[in-house]
């Protein structure tokens, strides 16, 4: 409450209605965050995260208006380091009309989205301009459009990739079961789920209303012991660093859902995937992972992927939205807190990089 009524307070008035967005979106008010949010940019489109430190170097990130679909949350890979960072919320309606601030380097920070991806296109050749170093150039982005995906890895040994088809709402009529099925702008597994005949269908579309969806087929990635198990891998400079590994019951895993907290179990299967991932897991998929790197050309993305019982990489998304960070409780994760500071101090040694590269 104490928080709230100094963020009330701020006499910066957009940065007021910033602080209130973050604070409400933390404790889950989403909708009277996004209200904030959108006062917020109503009054002006830059605002600062400074460093706990001196900054080192200052990085801008070129983002879309809606914070939770459309944007990478690059906050949470530079907290609490020497990185300043300038977020720059785009406005696609009156386009470059601000001064832009100072900065070492730039970033796209936008994903692939109905929103976004025109606003990628037009972006991809005003950036070819930036006076400064970009990362994640627009046209790369544009790669990781989930339909997109298996095309642009086929053929790659030791990979099996999610064959998502993009479908109208008539054209789902007469398929053949089963399929997997997703609204086109869905994130989090919200309206992800299995149709295995017409009545589960027409069942879907009464609680779905929209008028295009991915479908993909089933990929049976259990393990031996029954359990799926999901990698959140973030390709830094192309190099894998492990973010997460869940496991469910569940084909659909989600960190969240996946009652880690709950399993010293589960835990441990995590802590150990952590202990070993240099030594196995990226050694097993080493060629499927630098191809991926390589085709996609990306300097920062996240891939969910998983493990096939012939020994296979499944790919099933690869998106620099993937949320990266160090909230697990350390109680619960003490493991977890050594292994991300290798994926931060891995993106910071990239900014750095990248930045010295326009000397």
């Amino acid at each position: 409450m104490e928080e709230v009524v100094a963020a009330s307070n701020d006499p910066d008035q957009a940065n007021s209605f910033m602080r209130l967005f973050t604070l409400f979106q933390s404790a889950g008010l989403y909708e009277i965050a996004q209200e904030m949010h959108e006062k917020a940019l109503a009054l002006r489109r830059i605002y600062r995260l400074e460093s706990s430190t001196q900054p080192k170097i200052r990085l801008l990130t070129i983002m879309g208006s809606r914070p939770e679909v459309d944007n990478s949350p690059v906050e949470y890979l530079i907290d609490q380091t020497d990185i300043e960072l300038i977020l720059y919320y785009f406005d696609f309606d009156n386009p470059l009309n601000t001064t832009i601030p100072d900065h070492e380097v730039a970033m796209m920070s936008l994903g692939v989205s109905p929103s976004g991806e025109p606003l990628l296109k037009y972006l991809n050749d005003v950036l070819k301009h930036w006076p400064r170093p970009i990362l994640n150039a627009p046209s790369d982005l544009l790669k990781c459009a989930r339909d997109q995906l298996a095309s642009l890895f086929q053929n790659v040994s030791g990979l099996i990739v999610s064959n998502n088809r993009r479908i109208g709402r008539d054209q789902l009529i007469g398929l053949s079961f089963p399929y997997l099925i997703r609204p086109i702008d869905s994130h989090s597994g919200k309206g992800f789920e299995t149709i295995e005949n017409a009545s589960m269908l027409r069942r879907y579309l009464a609680q779905q209303q929209d008028h295009e969806f991915y479908i993909s087929d089933f990929i049976d990635y259990r393990s031996t012991d029954g359990f799926y198990r999901k990698y959140r891998i973030a390709l830094i400079d192309k190099q894998p660093y492990l973010c997460h590994m869940a496991v469910s019951d569940h084909w659909m895993v989600h960190y969240m859902s996946a009652g880690m907290e709950l399993s010293a179990e589960k835990r441990a299967d995590e802590e150990l995937a952590f202990r070993t991932f240099e030594s196995e897991f990226s050694q097993r998929h080493r060629s499927a992972l630098s191809m991926i790197a390589d085709r996609l050309a990306l300097d920062y993305v996240v891939l969910d992927c998983g493990e096939m019982p012939d020994g296979r990489l499944a790919l099933f998304e690869a998106d620099s939205r993937g949320w990266v960070h160090a909230l697990d409780p350390p109680d619960i994760f003490p493991y977890k807190a050594m292994y991300m500071k290798k994926v931060f101090d891995a993106f910071r040694t990239l900014l750095i990089s990248r930045s010295r590269s326009n000397i």
